[in-house]
């Protein structure tokens, strides 16, 4: 079909145009009725937003993904490209992708009144039907509708009382193409104004020219509940224009959130090689941003983007890649202590309460490592009881009977050799392990053995101490004594 050169050619094959609406509603009704994936990639919505935005789709509405950053909306919005018919014609030289049967561009009827049947045709790939434009304050009418453009009046000889002078502006040029606006609230009220006539009765004023352009496109805007109070809002007769509001949200599980985080970090094929995770260590990471989102130093209302754990995994894996590098071997495994390489890719993404501000922004991103793994720990060995009985023995005494007697030093960059050599001298965790633990993998052990040392610290049973290079884990009490 897409060989088709001229109209009359066009006319012949019984091809029928439709609205991107009907063309989006048609092919997924095909999608649904044979039990294909609409929006795939997109994980954690199967039951909540997708549904909704399929409802919208069938009922051709113009759409706003209402939710916090980091919550996949421009995303969706990019997949509905695929709900496009492959591709689609249009009359040759057109700005505005004129329907070949339904133009409404004065280029496209004077050129299909001139030429008839041997009008030229071309032919758009659905790839190209995708226009994004992130709304800033200084978004002018211009910019999204057009205005007259005097260049092209001076080269054409025209008047500025002819059309042809008119330069349209993104929406136009979107024509029968789905048009995103990202961060709608932050458009300035009286731009918001202009695209009324748009989503109503669908065509576009240009200065004082009585146009009546007919445009045929799939609005989809993106907002953050927040930007009504803090940056702007979307004016009442706009959100009235729109016909689907939709509320995104953060996942709610952490497989979730580990099958986004692993679709979405740029790893090097040379690092996943070198660098060996734990399952346990990936559980943790993402509890690190369940934390983030339910912590009293960090603006709820803010949020915390999924990209942070896909930017904390990135950084977790360089680290322990460095100290691979500089230990000069090809194969490594990611230890707890590599945690501390993600507070860089934390501290950038969350936004701090005035109480977090004076925790500072690193002892923040150290807290909510240490509540993830306090979070996880009951889930792996019994649970420490905060109060004990005196000279009563636990699961827990003979590892830290081990510390009051001695402590030991946690080298950041020590060889994986000397890091085992480290864990094996407390005897006691693995007896520990093998109880509680029995099915542990080999390549598992000395993660989870130093995941009981932080776990133990995280229940307040053992200190630990930052020193240039490393960590020093010593009994609290016996802490407390050398501090006096």
């Amino acid at each position: 079909m897409n060989q088709i050169k001229t109209l009359g050619a066009l006319k012949a094959t019984g091809y029928q145009s439709k609205s991107i609406k009907d063309e989006l509603r048609d092919n997924l009704r095909k999608k649904i009725q044979n039990g294909e994936p609409t929006f795939e990639g997109v994980h954690g919505f199967e039951n909540s937003v997708i549904p909704e935005l399929e409802r919208a789709i069938l009922s051709k509405h113009n759409i706003n993904l209402l939710g916090l950053r980091g919550q996949a909306k421009t995303r969706l919005a990019r997949k509905m490209v695929t709900l496009l018919d492959e591709y689609i014609p249009f009359v040759s030289g057109s700005e505005i992708n004129d329907d070949p049967f339904q133009p409404i561009s004065r280029y496209a009827k004077d050129k299909i009144a001139e030429l008839g049947d041997e009008t030229p045709i071309s032919w758009l790939h659905r790839n190209d039907r995708f226009y994004e434009k992130l709304a800033t304050p200084d978004v002018t009418v211009a910019d999204l509708i057009g205005d007259i453009d005097p260049i092209k009046a001076a080269n054409l000889k025209l008047s500025y009382a002819d059309d042809r002078v008119i330069h349209f502006g993104m929406i136009p040029r979107a024509n029968r193409c789905i048009f995103v606006i990202n961060e709608l609230p932050d458009l300035q009220a009286r731009i918001q104004v202009s695209l009324f006539n748009i989503l109503q009765e669908g065509d576009i004023q240009i200065r004082g020219f009585k146009l009546r352009m007919p445009l045929d496109m799939q609005f989809i805007f993106t907002a953050n509940p927040e930007d009504y109070t803090n940056r702007g809002s979307i004016v009442t007769p706009l959100k009235d224009r729109i016909g689907s509001q939709i509320l995104t949200h953060y996942p709610e599980t952490i497989e979730i959130a580990k099958t986004i985080t692993h679709q979405e970090a740029k790893l090097d094929k040379i690092q996943t090689d070198t660098v060996y995770v734990p399952n346990l260590a990936k559980d943790l990471l993402e509890q690190i941003s369940f934390e983030a989102r339910d912590s009293e130093y960090i603006d709820y209302k803010s949020g915390v983007s999924a990209r942070m754990s896909i930017t904390a995994y990135e950084n977790l894996l360089s680290t322990a890649e460095r100290r691979a590098l500089r230990n000069g071997t090809d194969k490594t495994t990611l230890r707890l202590s590599d945690f501390m390489g993600v507070i860089p890719a934390i501290t950038g993404k969350v936004e701090l309460v005035y109480e977090g501000e004076q925790e500072g922004a690193a002892q923040v991103a150290i807290n909510l490592i240490e509540n993830a793994i306090h979070t996880f720990f009951p889930a792996y060995f019994p649970k420490i009881e905060r109060i004990e009985k005196l000279d009563e023995k636990n699961v827990y005494s003979d590892v830290i009977e081990w510390f009051i007697a001695s402590g030991f030093e946690l080298l950041d960059e020590c060889s994986d050799q000397e890091y085992k050599e480290i864990l094996d001298d407390v005897t006691p965790l693995e007896a520990l392990i093998n109880e509680y633990q029995p099915n542990t993998l080999p390549e598992d052990k000395y993660f989870l053995k130093e995941f009981v040392l932080w776990g133990l610290v995280a229940y307040k049973k053992l200190s630990k101490d930052r020193f240039e290079n490393g960590y020093h884990f010593k009994d609290p009490f016996g802490s407390y004594i050398n501090k006096l």
